[in-house]
């Protein structure tokens, strides 16, 4: 029979550090098996709103409202101020600064701005300069992506794609995408915006798809579920719009003539696997009406996209 050694201090420390770590590998497989098994794992569309159906108010009213429906994420778009946006080529480096503050104040992501025109008509350089200075100021807040509206005039077409050219890497250097949504004019359509993008040549550069805007500017004639795979591997995110005859937009998404269902699907099935889908436009109203609307519409997305 073996007799038992006398143990040593430093076979105690040794013997201690085995059942220490034994323990906590036990504690940790308990507790692994009682998480869910999607925990941790992020949703493949970000759901966010749009500044736009509060742009007769302060953007902090937009931001209060978009917290309070139940949005993680915003969009910044329009607003009341000196530009009509709440970023744009005019805002100052301080006021992007509270911009961002104000975000994230209210625990919001930026996932998307629109920051309306660059100075391309000025000229080219000027155009890169205005873009840069936007850029700085979406990065500031944090943003994934950049939306731009494109140009009608033919004789700018040029100039304003090249200054997006130029700044596609500069972008990219913040962690941040650019893109051009359905926006009527030269870009109204899918195959318009491939144009554009094939036109920059940029993997940074890409379509941010907009099924309102589809069927706005075609007086309804063009159905996005049609269109939608004109985009195939092109598209960055969504805005998430309805459309209502003769001409409107103005529309709670999933009251309207835009299957959603349908368009996602086409734009899944063509590479759009993840990604935002950010609530553009609801049927307007008084404070409690768009609150109850957003709230309705963040919900139709979630189900939408089975997060639910």
């Amino acid at each position: 029979m073996n007799q038992a050694k006398p143990l040593t201090r430093r076979g105690f420390l040794k013997e201690s550090a085995k059942l220490g770590a034994m323990s906590t590998l036990a504690l940790t497989c308990s507790c692994s098996a009682l998480r869910p098994h999607r925990a941790g794992k992020a949703p493949a569309y970000l759901i966010a709103c749009y500044t736009r159906p509060w742009a007769q108010y302060e953007y902090r009213v937009a931001l209060d409202a978009i917290a309070e429906a139940g949005y993680q994420y915003v969009g910044l778009m329009t607003t009341k101020g000196k530009s009509n946006l709440v970023l744009s080529v005019a805002t100052t480096p301080e006021e992007a600064a509270q911009v961002a503050e104000e975000v994230k104040k209210r625990n919001l992501k930026v996932v998307s701005v629109y920051g309306g025109d660059i100075p391309v008509a000025k000229s080219l350089a000027a155009g890169i300069e205005g873009l840069k200075k936007l850029i700085d100021s979406c990065a500031a807040c944090g943003t994934m992506n950049l939306l731009m509206g494109g140009i009608g005039n033919q004789k700018l077409y040029e100039a304003y794609y090249t200054a997006i050219r130029e700044c596609c890497d500069y972008a990219a250097a913040k962690n941040m995408g650019i893109s051009v949504k359905p926006h009527g004019g030269l870009n109204a359509t899918g195959p318009q915006c491939r144009k554009t993008v094939e036109f920059v040549g940029h993997k940074n550069f890409g379509i941010w798809y907009d099924p309102g805007n589809i069927f706005f500017y075609s007086d309804g004639q063009l159905n996005p579920v049609d269109d939608a795979p004109s985009v195939d591997g092109l598209v960055m995110g969504m805005c998430v719009k309805d459309f209502k005859p003769p001409k409107s937009v103005d529309v709670t998404p999933g009251t309207g003539l835009v299957d959603f269902a349908a368009v996602l699907a086409k734009l899944k099935a063509g590479g759009f696997k993840k990604g935002a889908l950010v609530v553009e436009c609801l049927t307007p109203g008084e404070p409690a009406h768009l609150l109850a609307e957003a709230k309705k519409t963040r919900q139709f997305l979630e189900d939408l996209t089975g997060r639910t």
